[in-house]
């Protein structure tokens, strides 16, 4: 939890007379959570909520996609 803070008016130092608060309300702060397709352990893949944090980190592996072909390579 914390607070939205609300003010209104020019700062001191911008030639104003000062900023005044006009409303102080509570918020929550939540994940950011993405709907994300995983690769589990068992190595089946499933869509589920992850969050951001845990993407960059590592935590999570997301599905790695197959390419839609390959050109075959020559050997000469």
């Amino acid at each position: 939890m914390g607070n939205r803070v609300q003010t209104r008016g020019k700062a001191k130092y911008l030639g104003g007379v000062g900023t005044k608060l006009t409303g102080i309300t509570r918020r929550k702060f939540k994940p950011n959570l993405q709907r994300v397709r995983v690769t589990t352990r068992e190595g089946t893949n499933t869509r589920m909520l992850v969050c951001t944090q845990c993407l960059r980190s590592g935590a999570v592996t997301k599905r790695v996609q197959a390419k839609p072909f390959a050109l075959p390579v020559s050997s000469e």
